[in-house]
């Protein structure tokens, strides 16, 4: 990446500042024009790229390239023209948290201003809510509370199981399972198994912020470290469980790191199988506790180019996720021609993004129409990517986080 700009008062070094993408002239010169082009015929061979090819693309390649190159995996991973959604909300039971994240607006620490629990009875009419709209999915975090443990959570997940059957708990984040881990003094498997017990269908990607060590401690200093995120996952896997993936990218990383970040999902991926999707979004500075520390919000071209490569280099992801929520619906749009085949939930509710500024929640009908305008085809989907919609003519698989182990054992490596 270009050479770094250090953010006045902060000591702190910010490659994001600088960067500017490459002209579509300059790609045209030998050597680039060159080794681009064989890149581009790996991709087109279906051939995987590896770490220097990827950074090279990330670097040189124009926006162009990029998409062509993302729109043709995504066919060929999805020969039908179906983008694919989850009618869903977001709950997080407690904001408050001891993480002391300095990107995050919406946590509180204990016994701090606006720090809540919420009672049972409002989460449970907020899960009826969802479901008398036909949602299939309620995504509930909560931060890493000093005194809320996994018999809390499994409670809470065993009982909205038993009430509303037909949504799944995607819950709790790897670095939230590694913490109750820690607050119940058991080892990961136990409260994996406990949690999957009681309910818990699916685990969000959550707390993956950048899978490099030399970020997080900027970034998030007391967060899960990134051989334990990617730990808990393999756990998470190895449980029989399905989980996402994601990245938050521009704030202080490189565009090797962003490569590192990808890596290092890839071959968890090639592991276990176990990744449904992947998802990335950039850094909402505005709002956040150490905003004076973080570079201003990167372009959309930034968040195009790093969604499309993510698409192409992660050769082993079936599904990758638009974020429209910080992106707009418009840009949500094109990367639909960027190698996205999901636009994410409808998030009937949602906290945490929108506590930084930015809010960008739609309906079932908009969220359609942005699909159709891209000329696709809107399908309502479960957590397991399995398409529930009523307008679908084939029969939906898989149904269930049961049924997606199946779908694992059957496809292994190549999910």
């Amino acid at each position: 990446m270009s050479p770094t700009t250090t953010i006045a008062g902060t000591g702190l070094d910010s490659p994001c500042v600088s960067w500017r993408a490459p002209l579509v002239s300059a790609t045209q010169r030998e050597p680039l024009r060159g080794q681009l082009a064989e890149i581009a015929a790996k991709v087109e061979a279906d051939e995987r790229i590896d770490a220097a090819e990827a950074l090279l693309l990330h670097e040189h390649a124009d926006i162009a390239l990029l998409g062509r190159l993302a729109d043709l995996v995504r066919w060929r991973k999805h020969p039908e023209p179906i983008v694919t959604y989850i009618v869903d909300r977001n709950i997080n039971p407690t904001n408050v948290c001891i993480t002391d994240c300095g990107f995050c607006a919406f946590y509180r620490r204990p016994k701090a201003d606006g720090a809540y629990v919420l009672d049972r009875d409002v989460i449970i009419a907020k899960v009826r809510e969802t479901a008398e709209l036909g949602g299939r999915q309620i995504l509930m975090q909560g931060g890493h509370h000093p005194y809320l443990k996994s018999d809390w959570w499994c409670d809470l997940i065993a009982d909205l199981r038993e009430r509303f059957p037909e949504v799944n708990a995607h819950a709790l984040s790897a670095p939230e399972i590694d913490h109750l881990a820690k607050i119940d003094k058991r080892p990961i498997e136990a409260v994996i198994a406990d949690l999957k017990a009681a309910g818990l269908g699916s685990v969000p990607g959550a707390g993956a912020e950048m899978l490099v060590e030399r970020v997080r401690k900027i970034i998030a200093p007391k967060k899960t470290t990134t051989d334990q995120w990617l730990n808990v996952h393999r756990k998470i896997h190895e449980a029989g469980l399905r989980s996402s993936a994601t990245m938050m990218f521009g704030n202080v990383e490189t565009a090797e790191e962003r490569i590192e970040h990808l890596v290092r999902l890839r071959d968890l991926q090639d592991e276990t199988g176990g990744f449904t999707a992947f998802a990335c979004w950039n850094t909402q500075p505005d709002g956040v506790p150490e905003a004076h520390l973080y570079p201003p919000k990167v372009s959309s071209g930034v968040y195009l180019r790093v969604q499309a490569l993510s698409r192409i280099f992660l050769d082993n992801f079936k599904n990758i996720q638009t974020s429209y929520v910080t992106q707009g619906m418009k840009m949500a749009q094109v990367t639909l021609r960027f190698g996205c085949n999901d636009f994410g939930g409808t998030m009937l509710e949602e906290n945490v993004v929108s506590a930084a500024g930015c809010f960008h929640l739609e309906s079932i009908q908009t969220i359609e129409r942005q699909i159709e305008g891209a000329g696709l085809v809107p399908r309502q989907r479960n957590s397991w990517y399995g398409i529930v919609d009523e307008r679908h003519s084939e029969p939906c698989f898989p149904t269930n986080a049961a049924e997606a182990i199946v779908d694992l054992a059957r496809e292994g490596q190549t999910s």
